[in-house]
């Protein structure tokens, strides 16, 4: 343990309990207080490795909240253990509010390596791993997440999102829409956990495998999504789009020739581009 007040950042199991390391352990037997997402789900964890201490709650509802009263702990010299419902905190959980706020107070964060489900699923995907992009939930609702992907659709990394089990087939309906039925997609569901499953395919195939089993549905899932990868004539998306902006306004000649004055590319190729479009 550290020397003086502080907070510690732990990560837990996303399934199986041999995840959890020694360090975690000690740190969490130790400390003056837990701070968990949800006390009555860790209390099991806590329950099953014998970890006796004393635990409080905080969550995306209260963070902003307890921040001051945790600090307040702190200032009382006591140590602080954040944990969230499972994997490392932070990472699509609570804890960015109150960690900024702690060293903003002057304490030490302390961050603990552990378990994480979007890199774990990350080495197994068969996906380029040396750049990637991490980016949570998609929006819940189609249009709202046709236009999240519309704005990754020429992303060149490798990219993680978390989905709930009950939009993957939407999302994926989604992704074929907007990405192309053979940009590569992996699911990785149930991490750790007995039925693990880590399945690759083309999104137009990848959805056609989950649609032979409703099992295929279920449990905790990471969704990673290839990066695009450029050919000599693909346009930049910024450049599609101011390209698309003017021709509404004027004659597509005209909108061609001002987009390649500004973007730096051939106005023919504009031109061609935008008769293709139907603009």
């Amino acid at each position: 343990m550290e020397s003086n007040p502080t907070l510690y950042i732990v990560p837990t199991p996303i399934g199986n309990l041999d995840d959890i390391t020694q360090r975690a352990l000690t740190v969490l037997g130790q400390v003056d207080l837990i701070c968990c997402e949800d006390t009555r789900h860790s209390g099991k964890l806590f329950s099953h490795f014998g970890i006796s201490t004393k635990t409080v709650s905080v969550h995306d509802h209260n963070e902003r909240q307890r921040a001051a009263w945790i600090i307040s702990k702190l200032e009382a010299g006591e140590n602080i253990a954040l944990v969230s419902d499972a994997g490392t905190p932070l990472i699509s959980d609570p804890g960015y509010h109150l960690v900024s706020q702690v060293r903003q107070a002057g304490f030490t964060v302390v961050p603990l390596p552990g378990p994480c489900a979007a890199t774990t699923a990350l080495c197994a995907a068969g996906l380029p791993s040396d750049r990637f992009s991490f980016e949570g939930f998609l929006p819940p609702k189609s249009n709202a997440r046709q236009t999240k992907l519309a704005e990754l659709l020429q992303e060149p990394r490798t990219m993680i999102f978390y989905e709930a089990p009950r939009r993957i087939k939407d999302t994926l309906a989604d992704i074929i829409e907007v990405m192309g039925p053979e940009r590569p997609v992996v699911i990785a569901r149930e991490l750790t956990k007995t039925f693990e499953t880590i399945e690759g395919r083309p999104a137009s195939e990848l959805l056609e495998w989950v649609n032979e089993d409703d099992n295929r549905t279920r449990g905790e899932m990471v969704l990673m999504i290839a990066g695009f990868k450029a050919s000599d004539d693909t346009l930049p998306l910024q450049t599609v789009k101011m390209l698309e902006l003017l021709a509404k306004e004027l004659p597509l000649k005209k909108a061609a020739a001002i987009t390649a004055e500004i973007m730096g590319h051939k106005k023919n190729a504009l031109y061609k581009f935008g008769l293709e479009q139907g603009w």
